[in-house]
């Protein structure tokens, strides 16, 4: 998808079809979004500890912001070479994405369930606007209630820590239920691809298996307890380091990862997640030696180089923690009945 290259004004917020889109007797959900640029301020529906929302606060925002920025068009510059000699033809745009939910019968505010970053490669030297991937910077108000409330308190007396049986599943079902709504058809033309930090409870190998852009392939000695988290919400992974990255990361997605997506798509979220995962975890992705062909990632590994980007992530872990019972108030114990009917379990 491709349009004349028109820069829009910042901030833009636009609510796509503000009738609810029916996903069953009991949700609805409906979108909003918001250009991401030097000038974005989280609204009070954003999820504080989501990556994008931290960098815009405080004395620095601003520059934290164009910084960011600056960071993602120079790496998709770099991974975009081809016909690129002076390596700023293109440019990243991002919109935040805003998910609200609707319960059946509630008279409250929408809960606000899913935020996730859209990108959008600018093409200067051909004037084009070429659509990117939607699932950058996944976060969810539902996530922080599992591990945030759910996991402490399951392991609170227990010597080994464990995951109940029924971990995610109402977490998934609400994922899964998005993306089979009208709403996502009408706005996206392709599935999510969520990139995240590798596991640093796992060990990964590098494979021969090789992607001109998304690099080479690592796999892990065993899923992790975020790969099984995911599966919940109906997605596989699996590990690249791209060209010039120093560690593998974790390429959540639906259908074929190497076959479904164009270059720049995937270049767009790259170097997105690259960039951000610089800034907050630089223990891993701005290390300054090379994944070898068997690697551990750990967030206590002392060689590494700081951005200039202030990030706080005691803060960010904290908040964590007050959004998951924030959830549980809100939601999960008012629609206890209404979601354990839907799910098939009493676990919740």
């Amino acid at each position: 998808m491709s349009q004349t290259a028109t820069r829009i004004a910042a901030p833009v917020v636009t609510i796509v079809d503000p009738r609810p889109s029916a996903t069953g007797n009991d949700f609805t959900f409906r979108l909003k979004r918001i250009r991401f640029d030097e000038d974005y301020r989280p609204s009070e529906n954003t999820r504080i500890t989501t990556n994008f929302a931290n960098l815009a606060r405080g004395e620095n925002r601003q520059e934290n912001l164009r910084n960011a920025l600056k960071m993602i068009d120079n790496r998709c510059n770099a991974l975009a070479h081809w016909d690129n000699p002076t390596s700023d033809r293109y440019s990243v745009e991002l919109e935040i994405i805003s998910v609200e939910m609707d319960v059946a019968s509630a008279t409250s505010e929408p809960f606000p369930l899913i935020e996730m970053l859209k990108t959008t490669i600018v093409d200067r030297k051909t004037n084009r606007r070429i659509d990117g991937i939607v699932g950058n910077n996944f976060s969810s108000y539902v996530r922080d209630y599992d591990f945030s409330v759910v996991l402490p308190a399951y392991n609170r007396n227990r010597t080994e820590f464990t995951v109940p049986d029924d971990f995610g599943v109402l977490h998934g079902n609400l994922f899964k239920c998005f993306l089979d709504s009208d709403v996502y058809r009408e706005n996206f033309t392709k599935r999510p691809v969520i990139c995240l930090s590798a596991s640093g409870s796992r060990t990964y190998r590098r494979t021969e298996s090789r992607h001109p852009v998304l690099g080479v392939e690592y796999q892990q000695d065993e899923l992790s307890s975020t790969d099984l988290y995911f599966q919940k919400m109906g997605l596989q992974v699996r590990y690249f380091m791209p060209p010039d990255s120093v560690a593998p990361f974790a390429f959540y997605h639906l259908g074929d990862l190497t076959g479904d997506y164009t270059n720049l798509e995937l270049i767009g979220t790259i170097s997105t997640m690259e960039t951000f995962q610089k800034i907050y975890r630089p223990e891993i992705y701005n290390a300054n030696s090379v994944a070898g062909v068997h690697y551990q990632p750990s967030l206590k590994h002392q060689d590494y180089s700081l951005t200039r980007i202030v990030y706080d992530r005691e803060e960010r872990s904290r908040l964590a923690v007050e959004q998951g019972k924030f959830t549980e108030e809100r939601i999960i114990k008012p629609y206890k009945a209404i979601f354990e009917r839907w799910v098939g379990t009493n676990a919740l």
